[in-house]
């Protein structure tokens, strides 16, 4: 009895999987969405927008505001804000594709821009300070040019709870996540405005600033960002270093000789006076 010649199957092309392949009786298949999603967890961004242009089927999958959501808190290192006025993946979008390093509303305007990474505002008020000494005291006075001279820091109340950005260009730049989506923003309603101006005239080794949320000044995280000798750098280290924590972060230059320092303090607003983005600049005098 002769050998059974055993039957060659040929090559067959890649198409993309189909609902229909699956019966209600299949115990597993490759094609589940669910274990996709969760493999889509382990990928970058640009790793899941190339997936998720090979066809319809991973389009599906991958563009679910679940994978986004998940891709973005732990790509920032930040805990869920709840509600969110936008899709996550366009907020991913605003927070990795570089819009920070351009100039205000002027995309032709390449700026210096140094990204520091994600906090958190829990509460509706921050700390902003020009000095990055233990312990901050909290002025009583009321107005934000009185405390920024008594003190070196202020507060501002009204803050945007949730995510911020934060980075350096020279200045201490920090922007709730969702400021590049919102109207105000993209027609030019919302603007810095000056709130303060201090002169620091004297020789000053540091330029430093620091962004706090009040309700966690005293928290054992925070407290990270006043081990200057951690982070700042050796004194003849004239690169700016910069330290983020969960709720705080903190920017430091070390400067050579100089007569002191012009601290300006600048805030983002809303039509309904809330604050979402602020910078803490510092200039030689």
């Amino acid at each position: 009895m002769g050998k059974q010649m055993r039957r060659r199957r040929s090559i067959r092309s890649c198409v993309s999987p189909q609902f229909s392949y699956l019966t209600p009786h299949s115990l597993f298949s490759w094609y589940e969405e669910d274990i996709w999603t969760e493999i889509a967890k382990f990928l970058d961004g640009r790793s899941l927008v190339m997936l998720a242009s090979t066809c319809t089927w991973f389009n599906h999958i991958i563009m679910d505001d679940s994978v986004w959501k998940y891709i973005c808190l732990r790509d920032l290192e930040v805990p869920d804000p709840g509600t969110v006025a936008f899709k996550w993946i366009k907020l991913y979008a605003t927070a990795f594709d570089g819009s920070h390093s351009y100039m205000f509303r002027q995309q032709e305007k390449h700026i210096d821009w140094m990204r520091i990474g994600a906090f958190f505002f829990d509460s509706r008020y921050a700390l902003l300070t020009e000095t990055l000494i233990a312990p901050l005291k909290i002025s009583k006075e009321q107005r934000t040019q009185n405390m920024l001279e008594s003190n070196g820091c202020c507060v501002l109340n009204n803050i945007k709870v949730g995510i911020w950005i934060a980075g350096t260009m020279q200045t201490l730049d920090a922007r709730h996540i969702e400021v590049f989506l919102s109207e105000g923003y993209k027609d030019g309603s919302w603007d810095y405005e000056l709130l303060a101006s201090h002169d620091i005239s004297k020789q000053t080794d540091g330029a430093s600033a620091g962004i706090f949320d009040v309700k966690h000044l005293n928290d054992q995280s925070t407290s990270e960002i006043f081990c200057l000798k951690a982070w700042v750098g050796e004194r003849t280290d004239w690169q700016p270093k910069a330290l983020k924590t969960l709720h705080a972060v903190a920017v430091n230059t070390n400067l050579h000789e100089n007569e002191g320092l012009n601290v300006k303090i600048h805030a983002m607003k809303t039509g309904k006076d809330e604050v979402v983005a602020i910078r803490v600049s510092q200039q030689l005098l």
